[in-house]
């Protein structure tokens, strides 16, 4: 199988914060993909923008060497890699200021779709939006990239909104969640929608209930001033886990276009019930097998802040009314694992016995680390000895069923970048999508700080603290096992 590649407009990419960790961790390096699959055509320039005083060949050496570190073994080839730094420069500008404006305009291809992609902190994203129109960059086909966090809770999302949209269009603003690029996400929607064997099942009658799950080995040392601002709530429930709930339980679609999508999601947060307080596990990680505690992480040997957040919620709406979703993150975890599990109900009735043991269909989508889809289905275990039932997996891993085109799959920031060049919204956030996430998720926070709740420690590279085991216990439910 051969991947289609879909070719886009010249198009000149801004990257401010173009020497920071996002920009030679993902941003640089999925450019580079791009290129090298020839999706970047003549005449495209991708210019690093920063306050640091370099020269552009000086910032080319670093792009070169972000490539080797990030890019794969496509960056093996010194040609290739030469080549896309010929198409590489850079500015420095004072995003507050009046410097390095008009260097960046001169840089710029008239007539070419251009992209602005904001790689800075939130506290920055008015500044440059406002120099962008007051220095005449803007134009009809200009769209600018923001990234997590879009505000601290409902209040500031609201300020940033209101703020951009006095510089550009909604159409303009592309919200970025890297989990909305990754392939299996997308997968839901084609699983979904594309498969008369599971949208007629796709329903409280139907389904028993739906876990996602998002576990990181990794602690937050490097990360703490952010983290004890944001905790797991603010920073993987607000938006990642909230945009999965969406793609699991919206409606279909009129048709796969934008507006049509996130309308749908919308719904789905607008219908979320209010999260009763023991239906929320707080945990936060202690020292053990040679991690650090979260607080020596942070540097704060007093913090309440979480860094693991287990979540019951129920979509009020007709066709999810009884069906819990179970909502899971957190750091030093056992596993690196991003997953939905969806839970169908047992059979009306078993012909074959209680000796039988009970059996459940579950749909397993796996987002990292091995992108793939498993269908678990009950049969008989071969052998003589009566009828014993056994459950076995129906599995399509991606590598293995679609072979070399799957290896070659661009991720996640590969897709949404030529999104955004392509002037395609869908796996985009929108600003009434954004206020109402928050609008959900502030209640919840107020709540726990007003009730003073501390989070319940858990060994670093467990499964979590043992509440979250205990809330799925009393409906007689269970967590799919991280070190499955």
């Amino acid at each position: 199988m051969v991947s289609r590649i879909i070719p886009v407009e010249p198009f000149d990419l801004v990257v401010f914060g173009g020497t920071g960790d996002l920009a030679r961790r993902k941003i640089l390096p999925a450019l580079f993909r791009r290129f090298c699959s020839g999706q970047m055509p003549d005449g495209s320039k991708v210019v690093g923008a920063a306050r640091s005083a370099l020269s552009s060949e000086a910032y080319r050496a670093t792009v070169s060497t972000a490539l080797k570190e990030f890019a794969g073994e496509l960056a093996l080839d010194d040609a290739q890699v030469a080549e896309f730094c010929e198409h590489v420069d850079y500015v420095a500008v004072d995003a507050r200021g009046e410097g390095g404006w008009s260097e960046l305009a001169a840089l710029l291809t008239p007539g070419s779709v251009r992209a602005f992609y904001f790689s800075v902190g939130p506290g920055v994203f008015s500044d440059l939006a406002k120099g962008l129109k007051r220095h005449g960059l803007v134009e009809d086909d200009t769209r600018i990239v923001v990234e997590k966090p879009f505000g601290h809770d409902l209040e500031s999302a609201q300020a940033l909104n209101s703020e951009l949209a006095q510089y550009f269009d909604e159409g303009q603003i592309y919200r970025i969640d890297h989990y909305l690029g990754k392939e299996t996400v997308q997968n839901l929607m084609a699983v979904r929608f594309g498969n008369m064997l599971f949208e007629p099942l796709w329903n409280a009658q139907y389904i028993d209930h739906i876990q996602i799950t998002v576990a990181e080995t990794v602690g937050v040392a490097g990360r703490g001033d952010y983290y004890e601002k944001s905790g797991a709530m603010r920073d993987m429930v607000q938006n990642h886990l909230m945009q999965l709930l969406c793609l699991i339980a919206m409606e279909p679609p009129a048709q796969f276009e934008p507006d049509a999508v996130r309308d749908e999601k919308l719904k789905v947060i607008r219908a979320l019930d209010n999260v009763q307080p023991h239906h929320i596990v707080r945990g936060q990680y202690t020292a053990a097998d040679g991690a650090a505690a979260y607080r020596e992480d942070v540097d704060n040997a007093r913090s309440k802040t979480e860094s693991f957040v287990a979540l019951k919620c129920q979509v009020n709406n007709w066709r999810w009314a009884g069906t819990p979703f179970y909502l899971r993150t957190g750091k030093r975890l056992s596993a690196r694992d991003s997953e939905i599990t969806v839970v169908f109900k047992d059979t009306p009735h078993s012909i074959f016995g209680p000796e039988a043991g009970r059996h459940r269909n579950e749909l397993n989508i796996q987002l990292q680390p091995n992108e793939g889809i498993t269908l678990n289905v009950t049969i008989k275990e071969p052998g003589p000895g009566g009828m014993r039932l056994v459950d076995v997996p129906l599995d399509m891993s991606f590598a293995e069923a679609l072979g070399p085109s799957a290896e070659g799959t661009p991720d996640a920031y590969e897709r949404l970048i030529m999104d955004v060049i392509r002037g395609n919204q869908t796996l985009f956030m929108r600003d009434d999508e954004v206020e109402a996430a928050w609008a959900w998720t502030d209640p919840i926070i107020r709540g726990w700080e007003a009730r003073g709740d501390v989070p319940k420690p858990y060994d670093a590279f467990s499964d979590g603290p043992d509440d979250a085991e205990l809330m799925m216990r009393r409906d007689a439910r269970a967590w799919r096992g991280l070190d499955k």
